[in-house]
């Protein structure tokens, strides 16, 4: 596959199971790493420059809100006492101050998915890999965490790549759509999605969003022929 990706930019990976996007972000990470080709950075990534958030929340149990968000912090050498206002700004972020001291067990699922977002927020990074993060929640959490992602995205500027089975969540995110194809998994098409930001419920209802979760389900089901 090949794939620029732009300073500020939110681009959703949609395409059918099993076509590459989680590995592509793995390959983006550092996770994994490519049998062949590159991957190019214009600028030399410091130490927290980038941020991932998987499918599930995958938080300590036994560690309190608070201690989860410090977590990258702390495997950087740094005190809790000494980042305890960073943590803080960032659970504020994401509507979590109040939790600090409460443990993944006392949280739904949505709050847990918070806490994942904040602790890669956290270093401040400039490019967040997200791997279906909302696909378990139920539809008004998924909902209402898809407006507080580009609340949080507003906010700190940072690029997004977000990974999504689903081609209502990538229109209303999305300003490029990465329509992929598997077996073998690559890039088929690319979407622009030219509407402005903010987005809200207005947007899911109107006539352009239709049309261009239109374009994007046309291309899936192109996507879906091509790998049968």
């Amino acid at each position: 596959m090949s794939l620029d990706v732009r300073e500020g930019d939110f681009i959703s990976l949609l395409g059918p199971s099993g076509c590459g996007k989680s590995t592509a972000l793995r390959l983006i990470a550092g996770l994994s790493h490519p049998t062949s080709g590159r991957i190019r950075w214009e600028q030399a990534q410091d130490e927290g420059a980038l941020g991932v958030v998987f499918q599930e929340p995958t938080l300590m149990p036994w560690a309190t809100v608070e201690d989860n968000v410090w977590l990258p912090l702390r495997l950087r050498g740094a005190t809790k006492y000494a980042v305890r206002d960073e943590i803080m700004d960032t659970l504020r972020l994401v509507g979590l101050e109040k939790f600090a001291k409460s443990y993944p067990r006392e949280l739904s699922g949505g709050m847990k998915m918070r806490v994942s977002i904040a602790r890669a927020l956290v270093t401040h990074p400039k490019l967040i890999l997200m791997d279906e993060p909302f696909a378990a929640l139920d539809e008004i959490t998924r909902f209402k965490l898809n407006n507080d992602l580009l609340e949080m995205k507003a906010k700190i500027g940072c690029t997004v790549i977000f990974v999504t089975h689903s081609v209502f969540e990538s229109v209303f995110l999305s300003d490029r759509i990465v329509i992929m194809a598997a077996r073998p998994g690559r890039v088929i098409r690319e979407l622009q999605v030219d509407a402005p930001y903010p987005r809200d419920d207005v947007f899911r209802t109107s006539v352009e969003y239709a049309a261009y979760t239109r374009a994007a389900s046309d291309a899936l089901h192109e996507a879906m022929g091509e790998a049968a």
